[in-house]
């Protein structure tokens, strides 16, 4: 370097600001503002996502994957192309509910709580199956529906049906036993009740509170003939409300996989990307998401990244389109500092059309601030 510095090493790991700017294009900004205030600085990009939309793409940026495309049915079982990934090697995929099953496939006059099937995500799966994978990351956010998981089961070969109570597992594909399954989940809302799948999601999947409680009674009929089916009672399980219930069917048939788990989303799009072996080259990280606020705290994305920074010994700035105090203080917790990416004030709607900019700017002032402290 010019001073005589040794390089230093920026590791730049954001989520996405939701509604706005993809988790690769705020790692990007950042950068194109960083390298500005300091252009000698090594810069690792390595966008981060939490299991729902934008997770496939995260964990492509990382490098090392190929993308796939495969024929799914959608909400309402129409045929439509989705994307997965499937490693260099051949051996791991990742899987986005959201890509076959999510929301963002329906018009918002399309949206049916009580039609819409998960049958598409169960289709993806198979594919990966087909391609010889032996490790599926899944991640079930932003899904579209509240069928307890029996579309997806179906589409792996079983005979569900949640509105008729049935379920009968035998015809499931046997290939499940060669795989390892991570499930990217970040809720822990049981399958029923005032906390479940029905209750606190089927409202923005178009259910109206009359729909609500006759989905939680459809919903506990089916879980009824599945934990028969299944041998076991997973309807109280942590995370069993997931994704209208896709938590809840995996969690049923989990003794049919190599392997198992519900993980924090964040945790396994982390290692997806080979998070750990970047951050230890680091001599600083930073990451960000589009509210740091009380939710921060339940896990989400920059929490996710100042624990594993603190844990490193590596310092850890948390950038927000909108920062709150109590967001500050759950980062401030686990030694990470909370800014905000605005530079003058205005609506979240006015931020949020600004587009890479504001983003760019902030990025410029860390560096400026980082080369003072240096």
């Amino acid at each position: 370097m010019s001073d005589g510095r040794s390089t230093r090493v920026i590791l730049i790991a954001p989520d996405s600001f939701k509604g706005s700017l993809t988790s690769v294009q705020v790692a990007q900004s950042l950068a194109d503002g960083w390298r500005r205030a300091q252009p000698d600085d090594q810069i690792l990009l390595c966008p981060l996502a939490d299991g729902g939309e934008g997770t496939l793409e995260a964990i492509a940026a990382a490098g090392g994957w190929a993308w796939h495309t495969a024929t799914v049915r959608d909400p309402l079982g129409r045929p439509i192309p989705a994307r997965w990934l499937r490693s260099d090697d051949g051996r791991r995929g990742a899987i986005e509910m959201a890509e076959a099953s999510g929301l963002s496939r329906l018009a918002p006059a399309e949206r049916d709580a009580a039609a819409a099937t998960s049958v598409g995500t169960g289709d993806l799966i198979r594919a990966a199956l087909d391609a010889g994978v032996g490790a599926i990351v899944l991640g079930i956010g932003g899904s579209a529906t509240t069928d307890g998981g029996a579309g997806l089961l179906a589409g792996l070969g079983a005979a569900t049906d949640c509105d008729a109570s049935t379920a009968d597992l035998s015809g499931l594909d046997q290939r499940l036993a060669t795989v390892d399954l991570q499930v990217a989940c970040d809720v822990s809302n049981p399958l029923l009740g005032e906390r479940g799948a029905a209750a606190v999601y089927g409202p923005q999947k178009g259910a109206t509170p009359p729909l609500v409680a006759e989905l939680d009674g459809r919903l506990d009929r089916f879980a009824g003939a599945l934990d028969t089916a299944a041998g076991r009672t997973e309807r109280d399980t942590p995370g069993a409300g997931a994704a209208g219930g896709v938590g809840y069917a995996l969690l049923s048939i989990q003794d049919r996989f190599a392997s198992f788990a519900l993980r924090p989303g964040v945790d396994l799009v982390m290692d997806a990307t080979e998070f750990d072996a970047r951050l230890a080259r680091a001599d600083v990280v930073i990451t960000g998401e589009g509210r740091i606020d009380a939710q921060t705290g339940f896990g989400k994305t920059a929490l996710g990244v100042a624990r594993r920074a603190q844990a490193a010994g590596v310092p850890c700035i948390a950038v927000g389109g909108g920062v709150e105090v109590d967001g500050i203080a759950a980062l401030a917790a686990v030694g990470a500092i909370a800014l905000p990416v605005i530079d003058r004030p205005q609506s979240v709607e006015a931020s949020m059309a600004a587009g890479i900019a504001p983003v760019e700017r902030c990025g410029e002032r860390l560096a400026r601030l980082f080369g003072l402290l240096a």
